[in-house]
């Protein structure tokens, strides 16, 4: 259910067509909720049986057409509704850590490369956030200053925390995770001996 209000919370901000929705989901809400865009196409259409949305056919070129969709009062209320919901959590499914916990039917040297795929994994992550940070505080975040475009003055600067506060949680995250892939490498060694040192 959260890709819905993924997609609401983008919709309120004003109309999109689907490919210009997939294209703001991939860099925007999209690095807090992935789904891919074969899921966003689907999704769209329960919305708009549900009566969330209304999608309105426009003209695109002499003979194209483009579907833009809309949020409705009711979809409006959903997405209201969802925020003042406390979040149901669901039991944690982890499979690094699953794997983690039964390195020892591994090779040191295929733990040691698991966890500094790991290590690799999550800087990526942590580089690309970190980046998002940085526009964030720039304003220079396309999405969200389409956002605070059609927010009264007043309200831009706590759209602004919160969209940092969000990201702050996913650099923190990135951070833990690559400590803990650390600290595996530390007690692979412990365990096992220091890595032998390649010769050429």
């Amino acid at each position: 259910m959260s890709l819905r209000y993924a997609l609401l919370a983008l919709l309120r901000v004003g109309p999109l067509s689907g490919y210009d929705l997939q294209k703001q989901f991939q860099v925007s809400v999209g690095h807090l909720w992935h789904a891919p865009d074969s899921q966003i196409y689907p999704e769209l259409r329960k919305m708009e049986n549900d009566g969330l949305v209304v999608g309105e056919d426009q003209a695109r070129g002499e003979r194209g057409t483009r579907r833009v969709y809309h949020v409705t009062p009711e979809g409006d209320q959903d997405y209201l509704r969802w925020m003042e919901e406390p979040l149901p959590y669901a039991r944690v499914r982890e499979p690094a850590n699953l794997k983690a916990a039964y390195l020892e039917a591994a090779s040191p040297a295929a733990a040691r490369a698991f966890l500094r795929d790991h290590i690799r994994h999550w800087s990526g992550e942590l580089e690309q956030w970190e980046e998002e940070l940085v526009r964030i505080d720039a304003r220079a975040n396309p999405m969200l200053m389409r956002r605070i475009e059609s927010q009264d003055p007043e309200e831009r600067d706590r759209t602004v925390a919160f969209k940092r506060f969000g990201y702050e949680g996913l650099v923190a995250r990135a951070r833990a995770e690559i400590a803990w892939a650390e600290s595996g490498l530390e007690l692979v060694d412990r365990l096992y001996g220091a890595e032998p040192v390649a010769t050429a």
